[in-house]
């Protein structure tokens, strides 16, 4: 053998062991705190679904590759805390997601925030979240933004002024209800009963009365899909007034499963939305439905964009905690199916440019609402 032969072998030796070195660079992992089992474990199996299509498609070409280690906190503070314990004392864990309320998200904040690990807490909409402190990171939107968009819904765009409020009773969904009842009665309207009602509970019916009789002319509900199912079966059955109105975290196909034919004429406002044309919205939704063979809700968006940032983070700026933090801060033009592309404002440490769409229940399908009469 010739040294330029020699020399040549040599070369592509060295080249395919790079190549076997980049393919097997270690994973960077990040930790998830949420329910996978309890009242709202539905919502940890759609995050799971969405984490591992963005990362189907997004670690066979990263030069890091990401996984995630997910304990189930049930969404409960208590074992949020805990969960927050075991993934600070973890030195793989870059990164923390979750919780999914944002009282289990807060509970564990001080200890992410002592321990200087970003919690990211991608469906905390209360405003108080990322007020923890200067590791707290949200890429949802704030309740004290979305509740005067429901208002504007409710009051503009369908005409109505007596409006009855029904409103999931934790720290989470207080808040929202005083920042809608401060918008409405801004834009002139009245809230005539605001009644909240506890998590696992079934019957609303005797909540639902004394809504009824304050005479309004409009039921506005802040939950989640799950419990507005079963809400608005209740109230068609004891004439409540149309239309209902309700906030994004009941929009979901889920609704419409659960609740059938009775949430036809629900209103809903969402940032996301299927059926939007916008290429990255489509791309998402037809790589979803191929894998899962339904439709896509928000929380399943919301997700994807979330492992789709924790990639970018990774692979611009390295696989440290601090290095994390200081790119959270600086990350621009991160794809997004929510939002487009992704940067943050670093006083409010939240994503700014959402835009929401109004949508109502017809026929079994959510569609856009152009206005004109209620459903």
């Amino acid at each position: 053998m010739t040294l330029h032969r020699r020399s040549v072998l040599s070369a592509a030796l060295a080249s395919a062991a790079l190549s076997r070195a980049a393919e097997a660079a270690p994973p960077a992992f990040v930790g998830v705190s949420g329910p996978l089992t309890g009242p709202n474990a539905q919502y940890g199996a759609q995050w799971k679904d969405s984490f591992d299509l963005a990362l189907e498609e997004l670690n066979p070409t990263a030069q890091i590759p990401i996984q995630y280690v997910f304990e189930d906190s049930q969404s409960d503070p208590r074992q949020s805390v805990a969960i927050a314990q075991k993934f600070v004392n973890d030195p793989r864990i870059i990164m923390e997601l979750g919780d999914f309320s944002s009282p289990a998200s807060m509970a564990a904040s001080p200890i992410y925030q002592r321990a200087r690990l970003v919690q990211f807490g991608f469906t905390n909409s209360h405003p108080d979240f990322t007020k923890g402190g200067d590791y707290m990171w949200s890429s949802s939107i704030s309740q004290a933004e979305e509740q005067p968009n429901l208002a504007d819904y409710a009051v503009s765009g369908l005409g109505k002024r007596r409006l009855g409020l029904i409103h999931l009773n934790t720290d989470w969904g207080v808040t929202s209800r005083n920042l809608f009842q401060a918008a409405a009665t801004q834009k002139g309207a009245v809230v005539t009963q605001a009644e909240g009602f506890l998590p696992n509970e079934r019957d609303f019916r005797s909540t639902l009365v004394r809504i009824r009789d304050s005479n309004p002319d409009c039921i506005v509900i802040i939950a989640y899909y799950a419990d507005a199912a079963t809400i608005v079966r209740q109230i068609r059955t004891l004439g409540l007034p149309q239309p209902i109105v309700a906030v994004s975290s009941v929009y979901s196909p889920k609704l419409i499963e659960l609740g059938g034919e009775a949430v036809n004429g629900v209103h809903v406002i969402t940032t996301f939305f299927p059926e939007e044309p916008r290429a990255e919205v489509q791309r998402f939704v037809s790589a979803f439905k191929a894998k899962f063979n339904r439709d896509p809700d928000t929380f399943n968006a919301t997700a994807y964009d979330t492992m789709v940032l924790v990639s970018t983070l990774v692979n611009r700026y390295g696989v440290t905690r601090p290095a994390i933090r200081q790119g959270i801060a600086q990350i621009r033009d991160v794809p997004s199916v929510i939002f487009g592309t992704i940067r943050f404002d670093t006083e409010t440490r939240r994503v700014a440019g959402a835009r929401y769409k109004r949508l109502v229940v017809r026929d079994g399908r959510f569609q856009l609402f152009e206005g004109g009469a209620p459903a």
